[in-house]
């Protein structure tokens, strides 16, 4: 019998420092038991490092793990005791300190506790894996590759995947299926040169920019206006970016570079500003240590000003013309007035722009296949909205091309190499048959792992195209679509944020006759990153105000009677969600059939903080569960629970934890790559059907928690009221939550149905809209986007 591949029970990490811990912390979340190693602690317990470590993941923000508890599945280790553990592991992959030497040493040491099909990886971020790969005897060489994670490692998309110069390509297969669906990340092969792909252009990105800074004698605050959201990149920009990742860190990267690219023509570039040295000698070290580019007193944001050698006030805007260039939403038009004009801030812009091309194709066919996985890896790993060779391709290619050319040739970009040939032969490097390769001077198409055969919709680059299916009905609302021969109906919403309001109503549930009739399943799934942002609260409010309450009620009643056909549908109905499951979008989901969430799921019913409660069945379907899962026929305690989180409007931070919290069915299937959410939730609605799916029989005996419920839970709120906890609107909201969950002015005990509670939702819905306080929050939720607390 030959041996899998790549067969993942266990894994180990070695060095439980930030990367370390995180990656270990991913780990779990994806179900795989891990062993954190470290060195053996001075005094005290051995493991003291590492259980440190594992302590520390739950006070870092964003976190680490998906579920606190998961912290339980990482073992801790140390290098002295433990050493015979690793023969139980699959993969093992090295995080210690980026010294070629510490690794080295490392590599020697673990050699004999390594059984002969453990695959091994290193997290260095721009050594050498040819060099990295000599510490290991030959038996092991095939397994080992560079796996870089970014960070932090739960979020950031991007891994880089490099193959040393004796891996086995089975190994790498194994491997990139691993990273795609277990961990949920995007696969970019890089070739083993200093800094892999991201790191090589990504930092060469910073040290131009903070070379044109100190060119232009911009300040440091204003190139953050114009290098963050104003341009596609994420709201930390450039030198907050720098702060957050740390200075010193920051400072290490760049002088790695200096050592390990001695041939790079741009190596005069590859050196520490002044500025950023004199602050790391002072201990400022950006955000960890409280002070870098900026700092915070009191509630001020402060900003380094170089020419007083303190810090300022921080408050600079782009210039009007500049501002007036950047809002231009033709990408050609943009740069061409960035160009022309005699603005410093837009000559900034433009030179920022320039270098970054002029590098990023001069070095494509050194570090990468094609430019696709440029691309992808600042997109993934940066941030930003388009890689470098997308953003030159939408301002035109040859024009920009031309513009390099002669800036070149008059001195005036931080080199004077010309463009690579190639860069002359083409009109751009993505299209719809594939991404350019200098190497092997043609356009390549995307990988044919089969992994990737479970993403129907990729992130697509600039000229791609997918297969959109065929749409079987739709109206101004949704859209009812097939993709391929399954028979399993997509529904979409049309809507901003997909948001619901009576078109999207009616559409899905003529979506539901059509497909009881036509298709054997139901799938509602959403292109953009968001699954709903719930009611359409622009409509509510309007309504209210003007008085047309029989509208409003008609709205809520058909939101009502669409979860209703939703739950009671002849065919499986399956939701499918990523992002912001808010609300509506939230109660829709919980009377599904079966959920399938990414792991990126941030799911609530949050109405409270708009004044208001779910009335689309969510209070509804809570109760119906409790009362299913109340083994003794006591509801209450699973009531007070998930009284709790609606009354407080939590929202889950991911989908695990929406579990816990009640928000989503124990049934439900996470998954952790969200390009792959629309294949599994097709798989399970699929599955359903083959299965002779019939819908849940009716609810008409729900035990309820009745008054004596209501009123131990009104108590609660009393209590925090008079605390100063919650404000008296607050309470007022809560108690009608408390009402509805509890089943209303009947005794302990009793049975009601479903028809019930829903009028129960319908009555507090209508009287709490009706409430200058409620309506306060609705518009400040629609002017700030944030919940008043009134």
């Amino acid at each position: 019998m030959s041996h899998s591949p790549l067969c993942i029970r266990k894994a180990a990490v070695l060095g439980a420092g930030v990367m370390g811990a995180q990656i270990a912390a991913h780990l779990v979340n994806a179900g795989v038991p891990t062993l954190l190693f470290d060195l053996p602690a001075k005094d005290g317990d051995k493991n003291g490092i590492v259980t440190r470590a594992i302590q520390n993941l739950a006070k870092l923000s964003p976190a680490p793990l998906a579920d606190k508890t998961r912290a339980l599945a990482i073992t801790p280790a140390n290098y002295d005791d433990h050493l015979d553990h690793l023969r139980d592991c699959d993969l093992v992959i090295e995080a210690i300190a980026e010294r070629m030497d510490l690794k080295l040493a490392l590599y020697k040491r673990i050699d004999p506790y390594l059984y002969d099909y453990a695959v091994i990886a290193s997290n260095t971020s721009g050594l050498s894996i040819h060099a990295l790969a000599q510490a290991l005897p030959p038996r092991l060489r095939p397994r080992f590759s560079g796996i870089h994670f970014f960070n932090p490692p739960r979020y950031m998309h991007l891994v880089e995947l490099i193959p040393g110069q004796e891996t086995d390509r089975a190994v790498l297969t194994g491997l990139e299926a691993f990273l795609t669906t277990t961990l949920g990340k995007g696969v970019v092969y890089a070739r083993d040169t200093p800094n892999f792909i991201g790191n090589r252009i990504g930092i060469f990105s910073l040290l131009a920019t903070m070379h044109h800074t100190q060119a232009f004698g911009l300040e440091f605050d204003l190139v953050d206006a114009l290098t963050g959201p104003a341009i596609g990149r994420p709201k930390s920009a450039t030198y907050r970016t720098a702060d957050v990742v740390g200075l010193d860190t920051l400072a290490h990267v760049v002088e790695t570079m200096a050592d390990t690219l001695s041939n790079d023509p741009w190596h005069a570039y590859f050196q520490s500003p002044a500025w950023l040295s004199a602050l790391i000698a002072k201990g400022s070290f950006g955000q960890k240590t409280g002070t870098g580019v900026y700092t915070k007193r009191g509630k001020d944001i402060l900003v380094l000003d170089l020419s007083k050698q303190d810090y300022a006030a921080s408050n600079a805007k782009p210039s009007d013309e500049v501002a007036a260039i950047l809002a231009i939403k033709n990408p050609v038009e943009r740069f061409d007035k960035l160009r022309a004009s005699n603005d410093p801030q837009a000559q900034f812009l433009w030179a920022i722009f320039r270098d970054l091309f002029h590098y990023s194709a001069y070095h494509l066919a050194e570090i990468a296949q094609t430019a696709r996985d440029v691309d992808l890896a600042i997109r993934w790993g940066y941030g930003w909205k388009l890689g470098p060779f997308e953003t030159w391709q939408t301002a035109g290619w040859t024009q920009i091309a031309t513009w390099i050319a002669q800036d070149i040739a008059a001195g005036k970009a931080m080199r004077t190499v010309p463009l690579p040939d190639w860069v002359s032969k083409v009109d751009g490097v993505h299209h719809a048959h594939g991404s350019y390769s200098p190497r092997s001077g043609k356009d390549e198409p995307r990988s044919a792992h089969p992994v990737y055969q479970r993403q129907l919709f990729p992130d697509a680059l600039i000229g791609e195209k997918f297969d959109t299916g065929t749409t079987l009905w739709e109206n101004a609302g949704i859209r009812l679509w097939l993709l391929g021969d399954d028979d399993v109906g997509i529904l979409s919403f049309k809507t901003k944020m997909n948001t619901v309001n009576d078109v999207v109503l009616d559409g899905i549930q003529h979506a539901i006759d059509y497909a009881e009739r036509n298709l054997k399943a139901l799938v509602i799934w959403q292109t953009g990153e968001a699954f709903s942002a719930g009611a359409d609260l622009k409509s509510i409010l309007s309504f209210a105000r003007a008085g047309e309450m029989d509208r409003l009620h008609r709205m809520i009643w058909n939101f009502q009677q669409t979860s209703m056909r939703i739950k009671y549908s002849l065919v499986p109905v399956v939701a499918a969600m990523r992002g912001l499951v808010l609300g509506g979008g939230c109660e829709f989901q919980m009377h599904c059939a079966r959920t399938v969430a990414a792991l990126e799921s941030y799911i609530g019913l949050v109405e409270a903080g708009v004044g208001l409660l779910p009335a689309g069945g969510g209070l509804k379907e809570i109760v119906v569960r409790a009362a299913q899962q109340a083994a003794d026929g006591d509801v209450f305690p699973q009531i007070k629970r998930l009284f709790e989180v609606v009354a407080q409007a939590k929202l889950s931070g991911n989908a695990l934890e929406a579990k816990r919290l009640g928000l989503l069915h124990e049934d439900a299937v996470i998954v952790f790559n969200s390009f792959e959410l629309l294949h599994v939730a097709k798989k399970v609605a699929a599955a359903m059907a083959e299965s002779g799916y019939r819908p849940p029989l009716p609810a008409n005996d729900i035990t309820v928690a009745g008054d004596v419920g209501a009123a131990t839970l009104k108590m609660m709120l009393v209590n925090l009221r008079e605390g100063r906890f919650i404000s008296e609107h607050d309470e007022h909201i809560a108690s009608r939550v408390a009402d509805t969950l509890c089943g209303g002015a009947v005794e302990r005990g009793s049975q009601v149905d479903e028809a019930w509670l829903l009028a129960l939702e319908l009555k507090h819905f209508f009287e709490l809209v009706q409430m200058p306080k409620t309506q306060e929050r609705i518009q400040h939720m629609l002017t700030t986007g944030k919940p008043l607390r009134n």
